[in-house]
């Protein structure tokens, strides 16, 4: 992203919090780009399109953040490497790549997170179980944003 395209999405963010709006869409030279203020209270967002760094993320809601502190040697968490929309199968009358449970093989695909039109695979980095699903599908991601507890030490 360019220093440009990362200052018109910040002045898109402080518009749709200067005016108290909840989502805010943005077209130019073909690039579209929608703001949204998610007020859910059970995973508080930063809006679409602007990457976070790890620190500026909402705290897990409190039983996924007990789960994880207490098991946190254990569990590997698969987190999004870009800005998109989270998909868990690749087409809307498909079955789901993964569900809680199942056994995944270094390398398999778990997700695609969709950015500008391009379907991004996002793939175990080991083999173990699916413990934990975090995001639902179709739900817009933030950079590093948690989406899948893996149990690297569990019999697959």
């Amino acid at each position: 992203m360019h220093d440009d395209q990362r200052r018109e999405i910040e002045e898109l963010v402080e518009l749709l919090s200067k005016l108290h709006l909840n989502e805010l869409e943005f077209e130019k030279k073909g690039v579209r780009i929608r703001v949204r203020r998610d007020h859910s209270p059970a995973l508080p967002q930063a809006p679409q399109g602007l990457p976070q760094s790890p620190q500026d993320q909402a705290p897990l809601p409190e039983t996924l953040h007990h789960e994880t502190t207490q098991d946190q040697a254990r569990f590997l968490t698969v987190t999004s490497p870009i800005v998109g929309t989270f998909y868990r199968s690749p087409s809307p009358d498909a079955d789901p790549y993964v569900e809680e449970g199942d056994a995944v093989k270094k390398g398999q695909v778990l997700c695609i997170v969709e950015a500008m039109k391009l379907m991004n695979e996002i793939e175990s980095e080991t083999d173990g179980r699916v413990v934990k699903i975090l995001v639902e599908s179709t739900t817009p991601v933030e950079y590093g944003q948690p989406l899948f507890l893996i149990d690297p030490k569990s019999e697959t």
